[in-house]
């Protein structure tokens, strides 16, 4: 009974800072200017403009996830075997820059990546060709992939930290090879970390605004950048808040089938 007062700050915080705002989101999707229901906010999905910047928003989010998930495993499986690993030196460098201010990494790479940035000045040095991915979806690819890359490498590690191994051990003892230890135990009893790591990468990734809108010039319009647009610039919040109700089924819905992979929460960072 005497912790019961110790969860008021949470439900206050929960209640004010996710509660409340979904009815606000919620009530401005489904009604217009004039405050009665309708659904024209939430079918203007189906829009051209729309539909497009939706598709491509989900094709560079699986992208920047699969990505993700490649580099992510031999990495995360280099920290496990390895004493800086253990020791926390290496996960260290992992989260350092997550220290730094997201729109700074990000602006960096704008600043890396233009025309006359420091990376065309070294291949003009070395007589190759300039890079031409400034303001294209390959410049956005890899600043998510840049920006997220943490959050899967993390969960991973946390999920390899936890096999014991003496399972590893015994599989070798029973003839495994290196190979068919990883493909056959190390990585399915790594599967709830996978799909955590899938899932803090595919959701901020789907829904990015600012790496489009750095890293693409404001000439690449992802369903993010439409929504921030109707929020900022329209002054149109029931069509953005309808955008957002339509964003948050997908989110919810991969949430959903990713969760049915880490059911009793192995995957999460602590």
């Amino acid at each position: 009974m005497y912790k019961k007062p110790f969860a008021i700050p949470f439900i206050v915080f929960v209640i004010a800072g996710t509660i409340i705002p979904l009815f606000v989101i919620a009530y401005y999707g489904l009604t217009d200017r004039s405050g009665a229901f309708t659904i024209d906010n939430l079918m203007a999905i189906l829009s051209s403009e729309h539909a497009k910047a939706l598709w491509l928003a989900l094709l560079l989010a699986f992208i920047s996830t699969l990505i993700c998930l490649i580099l992510a495993l031999p990495l995360a499986l280099i920290l496990k075997n390895s004493r800086l690993g253990k020791k926390g030196f290496m996960v260290f460098i992992f989260i350092l820059p997550m220290w730094m201010n997201f729109l700074l990494r990000t602006m960096a790479w704008r600043v890396l990546l233009e025309r006359g940035g420091l990376i065309n000045d070294v291949l003009s040095l070395l007589h190759l060709p300039a890079l031409q991915i400034i303001n294209t979806p390959v410049a956005i690819v890899l600043g998510m992939v840049y920006d997220f890359l943490p959050f899967m490498v993390l969960p991973i590690y946390n999920a390899m930290l936890k096999i014991d191994d003496d399972v590893i051990e015994a599989a070798y003892d029973l003839g495994a090879s290196k190979k068919r230890v990883l493909w056959s135990v190390i990585l399915p009893l790594s599967v709830p970390g996978i799909a955590s790591g899938i899932t803090m990468v595919f959701v901020p990734a789907l829904t990015t605004f600012a790496i489009s809108n750095m890293l693409g010039g404001g000439k690449i319009n992802l369903i993010g950048n439409i929504i921030e647009q109707e929020f900022t610039t329209a002054g149109n919040w029931h069509l953005g808040s309808g955008l957002s109700l339509i964003m948050m089924v997908f989110i919810i819905g991969s949430m959903a089938l990713l969760s049915k992979l880490d059911k009793n929460g192995e995957g999460a960072l602590i």
